[in-house]
């Protein structure tokens, strides 16, 4: 492939990690009705966690079996996002600007997103081609992807609460469900 093709390559496998709906969508979705600015730095959790994934799937290439991983990977998995879908759901409307709570929101998304079994699995199948046979110029475009819908969400999600504010209480809501929903998913794939 030339560099061009890299690029877009690495554009499409970026967005196939992030725009999915999941857990880590619901997250950001949930932060971003408080500002963008929170929804933003929930990305930017988001992101590290695949940098670390990234980072873990290039040193132990070859020494993985998936197959029997995955079982303690779901359950991690399940666990980590029953707790925050718990958290969400209980978590009081907030809205304004961040202050000390910008660590705790960088520390929950980077949480979830290194627990996350969607994303664990990805950088362990489409993400070890990349770090396998991509090169720095797949990885760079893949990341660069990552970092659009970083912005890109939280700003939606952000100017669609301003306009009706109303709507902040249950999109939080949903998103909670929606983590405990995959909660219960991948609970169910640890026991089967």
């Amino acid at each position: 492939m030339n560099a061009g093709e890299l690029v877009g390559f690495g554009l499409l496998l970026g967005f196939s990690l992030t725009v999915p709906p999941g857990p880590m969508n619901a997250l950001i979705v949930a932060a971003s009705t408080r500002s963008f600015r929170a929804g933003f730095v929930t990305g930017l959790g988001a992101m590290t966690a695949d940098a670390v994934l990234a980072a873990v799937v290039f040193t132990v290439a070859g020494a993985v079996d998936v197959a029997v991983a995955i079982r303690p990977i779901d359950a991690a998995g399940a666990v980590a996002l029953a707790y925050f879908g718990v958290r969400q759901l209980v978590r009081p409307p907030t809205s304004g600007p961040m202050t000390a709570t910008a660590v705790r929101t960088y520390a929950q998304s980077l949480a979830v997103g290194v627990t996350n079994p969607f994303q664990i699995v990805w950088w362990l199948t489409a993400g070890l081609a990349v770090v396998r046979f991509g090169g720095a110029v797949l990885l760079l475009a893949l990341f660069a992807a990552v970092a659009i819908w970083v912005v890109v969400l939280p700003l939606a999600v952000a100017r669609g609460v301003e306009a009706r504010p109303r709507a902040a209480r249950a999109v939080s809501l949903g998103a909670g469900a929606i983590l405990l929903g995959f909660a219960a998913y991948f609970a169910f794939l640890a026991v089967v």
